[in-house]
């Protein structure tokens, strides 16, 4: 309050107008009672009491923190706390009163009519103040004196609820934003004909089209945060037929951290039409393993990896050190965690993780407590060709970090695994079901609580499709999937990440924890959504073409493969695995060693070979067949040199 008292200019006035209206009030309270005759001898009480009553209740206005809120956003809360400071400064003078003079020549319903008047001409200033910045008040005069009102946008507002009432009220509240908003649609019969600040329901969804031609309506927002997928797809299809602009507010999910702001309108986007439920978190789990420690981030400038940072940032860790061998992504989310969080300790260490000299230097000067290793290749088209490289980054980086977690005295450390490690198909997979058996082999015997989390896709990552469709259709087409069949797994980068940072809380060690994904998606009515979405009719606008299978690719991703003893947690978005009797370290070793000769040589069938023999239910596939080969080797043939598997 001291510095408000400094550097508020405003202040002085607040408080001497507070004075005069608590001065007032006594005042009044006396004239009231006695009928607007003053006698000479209650003059004198008055006069005597006032000198100390007027400050005391100043006092409690303080104490109660009247004068820390802005007056022009007096809300129902500010008007609570006038009340509470009303009532104790009232009985707190009636005690004194009572102490000193035990009532004698004083008026008992002179407090109370006091009492009254306080909390009236108190409330009512600052409930005049907020009138007048409100724009219920500037509207009115827009409408009477501005003659380019009727050019503002008119606006129809899908969702009566609490969210369409917040957005209402900030653009009625705001006169510089370019909307008239002429009113709102739901579905709610009990919401029809009544009013939101005086803007009307007009109607129902089966009525949009007819509201928004008999009323002129330039652009509809939906702001339904709530809303199920199906009710998203329903409320679209509605909107797409009416040929005007729409708009939503994100789902709960974004708006958790902040409030409904007109900033967060946006486009539909593909993520609203999928239908994921909110993820709850423990917070008070994840602190006891975040706050005030020293953490450690690998590929902090992925997908995931920025995700994770900055969620990790908001439980207001010691230090965070983010390790990156992407210069450019490194430098960007570097600047955006330090802006956004200028009290946290930062370091961007940009490196390789396989590269163990400088990854020992960081881990030694740095000491993090908790790692979260989410560098990685992932994109299985270019690990397949590149099979060399899949072992360099994805098992000796791997192999790099969890080895120095282990001799450093880090506390618990979180590998990012994925779906692609079940039964895989692909060098990427097998490479990284081979870095959950190192992680389960250096669990044994060990301080530090190593982990691995697995889930799917993530939408809007760097290897998900939908930033490939999305550049697709601004191309204007075609739209290729590889499958008509072909399905994924789906969640959101904030999903997985949140789901990532509540599995480290839970892990006890050795454990791989796989998350729920929910309904697997068909990639194909994928792309046909996105391309409704961006305004534009499949097959007719925009064609969808089938190019088959890339190598390595399935129809189907699992998150869990055929004897892995599936258990449930205390979370009920995270699923574990029971540890397997895994391989000895030092035979994991040597076969590393191998593979790696195999990568130094560039030899890619020799790397596959090595891969199904360190994991079995690996299914490698080769150009040629050899008698030497594995058993379940799958051939690459056909056009597209594609195996086709169920």
């Amino acid at each position: 309050m001291f510095l408000r008292i400094k550097n508020d200019r405003n202040f002085f006035i607040m408080l001497l107008v507070d004075a005069l209206l608590v001065s007032a009030a006594y005042y009044l309270a006396h004239l009231f009672r006695f009928e607007g005759a003053f006698p000479a001898a209650v003059q004198e009480k008055f006069r005597l009491t006032l000198l100390w009553i007027v400050p005391v209740k100043i006092g409690f206005f303080f104490i109660f923190e009247l004068y820390k809120g802005m007056w022009r956003y007096t809300s129902v809360h500010d008007l609570i706390s006038i009340v509470k400071a009303c009532v104790v400064s009232s009985v707190t003078i009636g005690l004194v009163i009572f102490g000193i003079y035990h009532f004698r020549g004083f008026s008992r319903s002179v407090f109370f009519i006091d009492f009254v008047l306080t909390f009236l001409f108190i409330s009512g200033f600052r409930v005049t103040i907020r009138f007048f910045f409100t724009a219920h008040f500037n509207h009115a005069l827009f409408r009477c004196f501005n003659k380019d009102f009727h050019a503002l946008k008119r606006l129809l507002i899908i969702g009566a609820g609490s969210a369409g009432e917040k957005l209402l009220r900030e653009l009625i509240e705001n006169p510089k934003l370019n909307y008239n908003v002429i009113g709102f649609i739901d579905d709610n019969p009990d919401k029809l004909k009544n009013t939101l600040h005086r803007v009307p329901v007009l109607g129902a969804m089966q009525d949009l089209n007819t509201i928004a031609t008999d009323y002129g309506i330039e652009e509809i927002i939906i702001a339904v945060p709530s809303a199920t997928a199906a009710q998203i797809r329903r409320i679209v299809g509605f909107c797409k037929s009416t040929g005007i602009p729409f708009k939503t507010l994100p789902g709960i999910g974004e708006l958790v951290a902040g409030k409904i702001v007109v900033s967060a309108i946006r486009d539909i986007r593909y993520e609203d039409l999928l239908g994921r439920p909110q993820v709850c978190i423990e917070n008070e789990q994840i602190c006891g393993y975040i706050t005030g420690k020293r953490v450690l981030v690998t590929g902090g400038a992925g997908s995931i990896g920025s995700e994770l940072c900055r969620q990790i940032a908001r439980f207001h860790p010691e230090s965070l050190v983010v390790v990156e061998r992407n210069e450019s992504g490194l430098y960007d989310i570097d600047l955006k965690l330090k802006a956004d969080h200028p009290e946290l300790a930062v370091k961007a260490v940009l490196g390789a993780i396989q590269n163990k000299g400088i990854m020992t230097q960081v881990f030694q000067e740095h000491r993090p407590q908790t790692v979260f290793h989410a560098a990685a290749y992932k994109h299985v088209p270019m690990m397949e060709s590149h099979p060399w490289e899949a072992v360099f980054n994805n098992v000796v980086g791997t192999h790099t970090i969890i080895g120095l977690c282990r001799s450093t005295g880090v506390e618990r450390c979180v590998i990012v695994s994925t779906d692609k490690a079940v039964r895989p198909t692909n060098v990427m997979g097998a490479t990284k079901r081979m870095i959950e058996l190192l992680t389960e082999c250096y669990a044994v015997d060990s301080r530090c609580r190593f982990m691995a989390v697995r889930f799917g896709n993530v939408l809007g990552s760097a290897g998900s499709v939908l930033p490939l469709f999305k550049r697709q259709i601004e191309r204007g087409g075609p739209v290729t999937v590889t499958h008509p069949e072909v399905t994924r797994y789906f969640m959101t980068i904030p999903e997985a990440c949140s789901l990532i940072l509540q599995a480290g809380a839970i892990g006890k060690g050795r454990e791989i924890f796989v998350l729920k994904m929910g309904t697997p998606v068909l990639i194909d009515s994928m792309a046909r959504d996105l391309i409704t979405l961006s305004g534009f009719t499949p097959d007719k606008d925009i064609n969808v073409v089938y190019t088959g299978l890339r190598p390595g690719e399935k129809l189907y991703e699992e998150l869990i493969t055929e004897g892995e003893d599936i258990q449930k947690t205390g979370h009920a978005d995270i699923m574990v695995l029971k540890a397997d009797d895994c391989l000895p370290l030092p035979e994991l070793k040597r076969h590393l060693e191998a593979l790696v000769l195999l990568a130094e040589r560039r030899d890619a069938d020799g790397i596959k070979r090595k891969l199904n023999e360190i994991v079995p239910e690996y299914t490698p596939q080769f150009d040629i067949l050899d008698p030497a080969l594995p058993s379940n080797v799958i051939p690459l043939t056909g056009e597209h040199k594609v195996a086709y598997r169920a």
